[in-house]
């Protein structure tokens, strides 16, 4: 064969050959994402669940609800903040929706109940906010992700403040379930003084406790750390203040002190502490581009747990544009999770070996901004990049 000739067919074979490359990769391309978003749309805390869902939606809106060029059909549930319906919402978005994508979950009793169907179908599952200590550590996937926290991390966050305030005597109160669980152990991981008396309560129907601030009263502690989320922590703050220990003990929290919860504590948690790892004043591009638009959107503050969903849409939308909507090659979406890319509103992201994220937390503190109006801002960082302990039982 003379040369010119075996140039003309080796060309028209590379020609081809990318052509069917071209081909395979449009073929492989999915024509839509699917996803499943499970949260608390009903009941006393359905104002978390509406909040995750108008910030996915404005993530979805800020993206031209599209991710890698590809249309997004988002199918909500509502758990009713219980684990046995979690599950079966979980399971119908699986089996009868054929979802791509498992995000939501406020609830760590029900992101339990309802993960192993989700991990064994090898179907990617992004939590919005539960973070339970089994699954950083011994239950640890490759198919799932926490763009939140580690139960325990903004907890020990708080531990390193309560050592920098010089407390040394400390009475924990907190919900008897899996993330109350989490929640008391992470403060005492990095708390250097004495635990003098720990209470852990009914969820989620106690809302009377009396009997608890009366202990407090009689032990007297050098402060009181609590996790209470939602309707709870309106009422202990309500009650500790009725009880005037509020100048006489200080009180330390996680996730009590919220943009929902702010409208009815008010006053009360005025003068007291809290932990988190975002607040609605960090001052990162992503975040106050979310703030502001959601400000605008719906004429409220988001709240932490909308923050968490905003970022699960473009970690989503990183990893489906990172494998050019080849929704089939797992291992590459996997490796684009874990790589983060995208713009979070914490600031830089980065995911522990667990798939956990490594962060910072932050003092924050409630103040007046006018007569009837209430907000959250940053004090001062506790500690950055924060590990969870549960992270080294992680086998992946």
């Amino acid at each position: 064969m003379k040369m010119s000739t075996l140039l003309r067919v080796t060309g028209a074979l590379a020609v081809s050959a990318l052509a069917l490359t071209a081909a395979d990769h449009a073929a492989a391309q999915a024509k839509k994402i699917k996803i499943g978003f499970v949260t608390t749309l009903s009941g006393p805390n359905a104002a978390y669940g509406i909040d995750m869902r108008n910030s996915f939606e404005l993530a979805l809106d800020h993206m031209g609800r599209k991710m890698g060029g590809i249309p997004v059909e988002v199918i909500y549930e509502d758990d009713e903040q219980k684990p046995e319906v979690g599950k079966q919402k979980t399971d119908k978005l699986l089996q009868r929706d054929r979802v791509d994508f498992m995000a939501g979950y406020i609830w760590s009793n029900v992101l339990l109940a309802s993960y192993k169907p989700v991990v064994d179908s090898k179907t990617f599952l992004i939590s919005a906010n539960a973070g339970p200590s089994q699954l950083a550590g011994e239950q640890c996937n490759p198919y799932f992700f926490a763009a939140s926290w580690a139960n325990e991390q903004n907890p020990m966050g708080v531990g390193h403040l309560l050592n920098q305030k010089n407390v040394k005597r400390l009475y924990i109160v907190a919900p008897n379930y899996a993330a109350g669980q989490d929640m008391a152990n992470g403060v005492k991981a990095t708390f250097k003084g004495e635990v003098v008396g720990q209470d852990m309560t009914r969820w989620p129907d106690q809302l009377d406790f009396s009997a608890e601030i009366s202990k407090i009263r009689a032990t007297k502690p050098d402060a009181v750390y609590i996790f209470f989320p939602g309707r709870a922590g309106v009422q202990f703050y309500t009650q500790y203040s009725q009880a005037n220990l509020k100048k006489e003990i200080p009180l330390y929290s996680v996730f009590t002190v919220d943009g929902v919860t702010l409208k009815l504590q008010k006053d009360l948690v005025l003068d007291t502490y809290f932990g988190l790892f975002w607040a609605p004043d960090l001052p990162y591009a992503a975040n106050q581009k979310f703030v502001t638009d959601y400000k605008k959107k719906h004429k409220d503050t988001p709240t932490f747990y909308g923050a968490q969903s905003y970022d699960v849409a473009n970690l989503i939308a990183s990893a489906v544009a990172a494998t050019k909507g080849n929704l089939k090659d797992k291992e590459g979406l996997r490796k684009a999770l874990e790589a983060a890319n995208f713009d979070s509103v914490r600031g830089p992201m980065k995911f522990n070996k667990n798939h956990f994220p490594i962060h910072a937390i932050y003092q924050q503190e409630a103040y007046k901004v006018s007569e009837n109006e209430y907000d959250i801002r940053t004090i001062s960082k506790i500690i950055d990049n924060l590990e969870d302990p549960s992270a080294p039982k992680c086998k992946m």
